[in-house]
């Protein structure tokens, strides 16, 4: 026979698991305290714009009274408050909340900055509290009321002589959690979790000329066109305790599908080599519920500093974590999209000023790239590349024009990618871009820690398109003279001299005389040893290709020496090309160091 019944849950067993378990931080109660303050302050302000309750004479505000003696910390409203009937409705019962209560009931009013859904906020108050006391009095002409328990499955309730609108909530903080009897750090608490809250808050308020600790309209708040640069800059200060300014910051502001505000800023680069972890804080209804969630704010994002809004966020009962939803992933597209599109409008209406922010934007763009194919596809045409002559230049400004003939014929395309060439090190690498300079050859400059994947990611993402060199990886055809030629006198004399199987050794008829020789490595074979470098296995020998300059004097002479000048400048001409391609080991300098002193001897006879 079936039988149906009704789960009933012990608060036996449901207060510990509150006390210890329901939020991930014990300081998080006072958050919840000053929320449904909050609550019951809007509350009533819905009832007076709907003409049921009147309007009040004094200022709507939290009060918060640190009593060390007492050992009691208060937080006091002036909003709404409670019948007897409401407190035991709303406190005895738990996860019953009177925030979807009087939205039930006042549907047609909206909810607009009702924080509480889910009736276990004022729970929190006992992770720090061994007893807890409540005092209101409702705007209805009923008697005021004072509740108080442990925290066990028992309390008290009684009328008392509070006279004024309001509740009061006083917790006798427990012994071992004496932290949050001290001034100072209640204040933090506020300003970390209740910085935006739409009423004042006051800490142990002494009278009209004290300062609230929060702003009650914060910059973000605000549409974007009643806001000016100054006042961005000091919002970005104030919040961030960064005192360089943004390079520049999106302003997001929309109320469809779904209401989101907020600021998301650009901060300028301290560091090249590693991408620096901003705090993209996450509020709901001017209540910060975390920094960094990455269900909201991609991980790209999170190099970014800034503020989201987002009431439709849908939280679990803890205000802590999200519930993964597909709100959730519309509400981050979007804010992805906004952060794209402006990126796109600074490009394309003041290009000179997003060149000049690019060295503080390029590893946010090129990591946010890597990692999100719709973000890549959105602003794939501003990325631009510093090349060899300081000129910042796009992908397609990179590529060479089109014949006339290929320009009419649509349907013919080149069966080879565009080769374009890149430095690493502009100091190291100076001796080839003397070379690409001199022949009227462009490279492109990529010196960033992330440049390697990037250049890999993009020719991934157009094999038919473009492929990436570094300038020391092959020798281009225009810097090669028409008659050169392999000879295999010079390359005998250089294998000979060296005496290192594991070296090609090449000849070519350079156009620039002045270069004996250099060396190439092959760079697919480069970029695998340094992905393994990357993850701890060991470089081993890349196979260098040492290339000898025909056109050199130096090397055109070498076949008039005997063996052992020929083996003496062979030598030397290897460990000056070493020397332009990479920094010289402590061995190899010294091999170079007792070259130049044999010269110098020579010289000085």
């Amino acid at each position: 026979m079936q039988k149906q019944g009704n789960i009933k849950i012990s608060s036996e067993n449901m207060m510990p698991i509150i006390k210890k378990w329901l939020y991930s931080d014990k300081d998080i109660f006072l958050r919840e305290i000053v929320a449904n303050g909050v609550d019951a302050i809007t509350k009533y302000n819905k009832l007076v714009s709907m003409g049921e309750a009147q309007s009040s004479e004094s200022e709507y505000c939290i009060k918060i009274s640190v009593d060390k003696k007492a050992k009691t910390l208060t937080v006091e409203d002036n909003g709404i408050g409670m019948t007897a009937d409401e407190v035991e409705s709303y406190i005895t019962q738990i996860a019953f909340s009177g925030a979807s209560d009087f939205l039930e009931k006042y549907e047609k009013a909206g909810g607009d900055g009702i924080i509480g859904h889910f009736g276990l906020g004022f729970y929190s108050a006992y992770m720090v509290s061994e007893m807890v006391e409540i005092f209101t009095k409702s705007y209805k002409d009923e008697p005021a009321v004072h509740w108080e328990s442990d925290g066990n499955s028992t309390y008290t309730i009684e009328e008392c002589d509070k006279a004024e609108r309001g509740t009061k909530i006083v917790m006798h903080i427990a012994p071992e959690e004496k932290e949050f009897l001290d001034e100072s750090n209640i204040k933090n608490l506020v300003k970390k979790y209740c910085s935006f809250m739409p009423y004042n808050i006051y800490v142990n308020y002494k009278g009209n000329d004290d300062k609230p600790l929060n702003t009650t309209t914060p910059l973000y708040a605000k549409a974007p066109k009643d806001c000016s640069d100054e006042d961005y800059k000091k919002f970005y200060t104030d919040t961030f305790m960064d005192y360089n300014e943004p390079i520049f910051w999106v302003h997001l502001n929309m109320d469809y599908p779904f209401k989101l505000k907020g600021i998301l800023y650009f901060p300028k680069v301290k560091n090249k080599v590693e991408l620096e972890r901003g705090k993209v804080k996450l509020y709901c209804n001017q209540v910060f519920i975390a920094d960094n969630i990455k269900e909201v704010i991609p991980e790209y994002l999170m190099l970014l500093n800034g503020i989201i809004d987002c009431p439709d966020i849908p939280l679990n009962v803890s205000r802590s974590f999200l519930q993964n939803d597909k709100q959730v992933q519309k509400i981050s597209k979007h804010i992805v999209k906004k952060v794209a599109d402006k990126l796109n409008s600074l490009y394309k209406s003041d290009r000179e000023k997003f060149e000049k922010c690019w060295d503080d934007v390029a590893n946010f763009i090129k990591f946010g790239c890597i990692k999100d194919s719709e973000f890549y596809d959105k602003v794939k045409d501003i990325i631009i590349y510093k090349d060899i002559n300081g000129k910042f230049l796009s992908v397609s400004e990179l590529m060479p024009e089109k014949s006339a003939e290929e320009a009419e014929d649509k349907d013919k395309k080149s069966t080879e990618p565009t080769t374009i060439y890149y430095v690493s090190d502009e100091e190291q690498q100076a001796q080839y871009i003397k070379l690409f300079k001199d022949q009227g050859l462009n490279a492109i400059c990529c010196d960033n820690f992330i440049d390697p994947h990037f250049l890999s990611f993009l020719e991934y993402k157009t094999p038919d398109k473009i492929k990436f060199m570094r300038i020391d990886a092959d020798i281009d055809g225009a810097l090669k003279s028409e008659d050169g030629g392999e000879d295999s006198v010079i390359i005998d004399i250089f294998k000979t001299s060296l005496g290192n199987d594991k070296l090609t050794i090449k000849t070519e008829k350079l156009k620039n005389s002045e270069v004996p020789a250099i060396i190439v490595v092959d760079e697919y074979m480069r970029r695998y040893s340094e992905m393994g470098q990357l993850y701890g296995m060991s470089q081993g020998d890349i196979g260098k290709t040492v290339i000898v300059n025909t056109a050199s004097p130096a090397i055109q002479k070498l076949k008039e020496l005997d063996a052992d000048r020929q083996k003496f400048v062979a030598n030397y001409v290897y460990l000056l090309a070493l020397a332009a391609f990479k920094k010289l080991s402590p061995d190899e300098l010294s091999e170079f160091q007792k070259y130049n002193l044999e010269l110098l001897g020579n010289y000085i006879k």
